[in-house]
């Protein structure tokens, strides 16, 4: 694990005591999303920044699953989610940017749903040369993050609560995700997309052959 992430774990592992209910508010809207964030994907499916695992009921039965987060604490919420889940699942404790615990060319997806927007920006392209060596060739990645509003009303309300977010989450609206992956000769977008306003932003796209 890198020396700069010992924080966020740390962070993470305090957030993991309290994070489904300091996340309900949001959840109400996330979990309407979900099954069909999830529920398509078949085949060996890496999750990277799985959490408490709140993304494990959607999965279908079919999927291998192989999840990675940072934070053991929230590693062992998922756990107790993992054993309701129809899929199976293999839980690693491992930081994204560098994935030692993972096998290369293994996986048909990749997906992650608000982990570049804690992830620092110098970490970033470190993560998707990972998710580049874990992904076959010709396999698919759909990544789920947060950005600043050019709404002015909107992002308002986000700076607002941005100290919050990044205290609490280590989250940050400014993460320069989608210019990182544009930049990467690995990866192709086939799909973005904003969910809900232009804050959520949906980013879909599959490792060049």
């Amino acid at each position: 694990m890198r020396e700069e992430n010992l924080s966020l774990r740390a962070k993470y592992n305090i957030t993991a005591l309290f994070y489904d209910i300091l996340d309900y508010p949001w959840e109400r809207i996330y979990r309407e999303w979900r099954p069909w964030l999830i529920g398509d994907l078949r085949g060996k499916v890496l999750e990277a920044g799985v959490g408490t695992g709140r993304n494990f009921q959607y999965y279908h039965q079919d999927v291998e699953l192989t999840g990675v987060d940072l934070s053991d604490v929230m590693l062992r919420k998922a756990m107790k989610k993992a054993d309701k889940a129809q899929c199976k699942i293999e839980l690693l404790h491992d930081d994204a940017s560098i994935m030692r615990l993972v096998n290369s060319n293994q996986y048909d997806w990749l997906v992650s749903t608000f982990l570049c927007c804690v992830m620092p920006d110098k970490f970033q392209p470190m993560a998707l040369q990972q998710f580049s060596r874990v992904l076959k060739p010709g396999g698919k990645f759909r990544l789920l993050e947060m950005v600043y509003s050019k709404n002015i009303t909107i992002r308002k309300r986000q700076e607002r609560f941005s100290a919050f977010v990044e205290k609490v989450y280590g989250a940050r609206f400014d993460r320069k995700t989608l210019e990182h992956i544009e930049a990467s000769d690995e990866f192709e977008i086939t799909n973005k997309r904003f969910l809900k306003d232009d804050v959520y932003l949906l980013i879909e796209g599959i490792k060049k052959v």
